[in-house]
């Protein structure tokens, strides 16, 4: 990768962007197919969305 601060590869137990979409994405696509199938995506988006914003306060 350019630019990256490793010589040739990742550190192991780093946790990369790459990394973090294979562990995250599938779920989260997942429970918002099963949300919108349900009929509550709008309802689970703002769920989703308000607990972003209290873990991101949280940690500042």
């Amino acid at each position: 990768m350019p630019g990256s601060p490793y010589l040739e590869e990742t550190p192991p137990g780093l946790l990369t962007w790459p990394g973090l979409l294979r562990i995250f994405a599938p779920p989260v696509v997942a429970f918002l197919g099963a949300c919108w199938y349900s009929g509550v995506l709008f309802e689970a988006l703002v769920i989703l969305t308000l607990t972003l914003f209290f873990i991101a306060w949280w940690r500042r």
